[in-house]
């Protein structure tokens, strides 16, 4: 037998195996956005689902009719969402209730079906600041942090519940002074950060990304030795502004260590128990490995 055909039929009977461990007790869970096509959101919550021993599944549903997906969401009766780019503030006027956090940010990345009642949540903040409290104490820290969306917005939050000193700065100043006001923080343009000095840069822009893989939200210049720079973005892991400040020999987060955490949150929220990050994070990294 041909190797590709050997090969063909041993991917085949392990699927068809797979589909013997779903039955109609199986909890449904899944991911929401456009695109959605290149999450990773599978990888951890089905990794971990089957660490925990449970009966559950959780997919990527790419969505260009809101209001039908939610109606899809309640009548199906999937116990658990995540919610990605870019319905973390549509999705709002859709749930029956908004954790307070969530509320005050203005945006949902996390639902939770209580017999029927869709209640929004949102883990990105403390995600992100976990990763960045593995690598370094933020107390006294003087933070940069760029963008003014949903995602910095979370972070931002989470920054004020710290403590933290704080400075915004985004392509949109409106934006991100907007930001700033609610929070308490300094806004700058990044056209007279240079002569500022900061302990942590926190990139919560799409600057990075594909298809910009080419573009930094900053100029190399204003990064210094012994910085601690921070990318959500996590395609490409190692972006341009993580490769720049690894040569100015700054510390250097990548995107899969806040993908991880709120990942690890929102599994929390839907079991109750906290999974094990070290286990998500060597999945996460396997899978990007083997892409």
């Amino acid at each position: 037998m041909p190797f590709q055909v050997k090969y063909i039929a041993a991917e085949l009977k392990k699927k068809i195996k797979e589909c013997t461990l779903i039955n109609a007790k199986t909890e449904l869970y899944g991911v929401i956005g456009n695109p959605i096509r290149h999450s990773l959101s599978p990888i951890i919550h089905n990794g971990v689902f089957q660490r925990m021993g449970l009966d559950a599944v959780y997919l990527a549903f790419e969505v260009n009719d809101l209001k039908k997906a939610m109606s899809g969401i309640r009548e199906l009766g999937l116990r658990g969402v995540s919610v990605t780019h870019p319905l973390k503030a549509r999705i709002l006027p859709y749930l029956d209730d908004v954790e307070d956090l969530a509320g005050r940010i203005g945006a949902v990345n996390t639902i939770m079906n209580e017999g029927g009642r869709l209640i929004g949540y949102n883990t990105d903040g403390h995600g992100a600041l976990e990763a960045l409290e593995e690598k370094s104490d933020l107390k006294e820290k003087k933070v940069l942090l760029l963008g003014a969306g949903g995602t910095a917005r979370a972070i931002g939050f989470s920054l004020k519940e710290k403590g933290v000193q704080t400075v915004i700065s985004n392509r949109s100043l409106d934006k991100a002074d907007e930001l700033a006001k609610n929070l308490g923080f300094i806004c700058r343009p990044l056209s007279s950060i240079d002569d500022l000095s900061f302990d942590v840069v926190i990139n919560a822009t799409s600057l990075g990304m594909f298809p910009y893989e080419a573009e930094s939200p900053i100029p190399k210049k204003f990064l210094k030795e012994g910085t601690v720079v921070m990318d959500i973005v996590y395609e490409p892991i190692k972006t341009k502004l993580l490769k720049e400040a690894d040569e100015r020999h700054c510390m250097t987060i990548d995107g899969l260590e806040m993908l991880a955490h709120q990942g690890a949150g929102q599994l929390e929220i839907w079991t109750g128990k906290r999974p094990d990050i070290r286990k998500i994070k060597e999945d996460l990294r396997r899978a990007v490995h083997e892409k």
